[in-house]
């Protein structure tokens, strides 16, 4: 039974040094595929702004414009506040002279709680895609600088119900169905844009005038009870003129 018991024991201890090694030796790293990524994506290298966050259904494109960098540390941070590194993928850098280069996992290690990016050259752009989902968009700021957010197509905000935008934007546009907000600069921690379907707010107010229509039709019905019942009292006599009520006559006797 002890050889058994021993043997269990030494089984498990295999295991979690097998685990350790993998992390430890980057078994958990983005893959150089997923960092290549498929062809050349369409960044917009050319936005004025320093950061250019272009949202879409699955994924978003990030840009950033460096001065004097050398790395960027990327993360999310779940739930409880823990942060996780950004599963990034298509990494490209461009040189101030316009030559554009993918980064592979020599520059681009994953950590326990980032992802951190060792840029070629202090000055130039860096660009990835990351995964997005669901119809609000949130992100550190990693730089206090001017910022873009380009909405997926058909999205809005404006409504307070429906949508969020903080810190407040600067300035918003629409060009080819997509809203575009604006920050001159960012100082805060994080960018956070919740938004909806153009087509959610027609919805929204269809509820909102039923919901109306129904409370005054429940309002009428109950005035139109209340008058049945006055005529109902009217009819039996029960509605009785107190207007001659023997408490009425002034005080008794004796106490004028």
């Amino acid at each position: 039974m002890n050889r058994r018991l021993a043997l269990a024991f030494a089984s498990v201890a295999l295991l979690a040094l097998t685990a350790g090694c993998t992390g430890l030796f980057g078994g958990d790293q983005i893959s150089e595929k997923r960092l290549e990524g498929d062809g050349d994506p369409d960044y917009d290298w050319d936005n004025t702004a320093a950061v250019t966050l272009n949202v879409t259904g699955g994924e978003y494109k990030a840009v950033y414009d460096f001065d004097n960098r050398s790395k960027l540390a990327v993360f999310e941070r779940e739930s409880l506040g823990e942060k996780t590194p950004v599963n990034v993928g298509t990494v490209r850098f461009r040189y101030e002279n316009g030559t554009v280069v993918t980064l592979g996992q020599e520059r681009v290690r994953k950590t326990k709680s980032k992802t951190v990016i060792t840029l070629p050259e202090s000055d130039g752009q860096l660009a990835y895609t990351a995964p997005h989902r669901g119809k609000s968009f949130s992100t550190p700021t990693y730089v206090h600088d001017s910022y873009e957010v380009i909405l997926p197509k058909g999205m809005r905000v404006g409504t307070p119900i429906l949508s969020q935008v903080r810190p407040s934007a600067d300035g918003k546009s629409q060009l080819g169905g997509r809203v575009h907000l604006s920050w001159a600069e960012v100082t805060a921690d994080s960018i956070v844009v919740r938004y909806y379907l153009a087509r959610d707010l027609t919805i929204f107010a269809g509820i909102i005038g039923a919901s109306v229509l129904v409370a005054l039709v429940g309002l009428a019905y109950f005035r139109l009870q209340i008058r049945r019942l006055e005529q109902e009292r009217e009819e039996m006599g029960l509605n009785v003129d107190t207007d001659g009520d023997e408490f009425d006559q002034g005080p008794p006797p004796g106490m004028g």
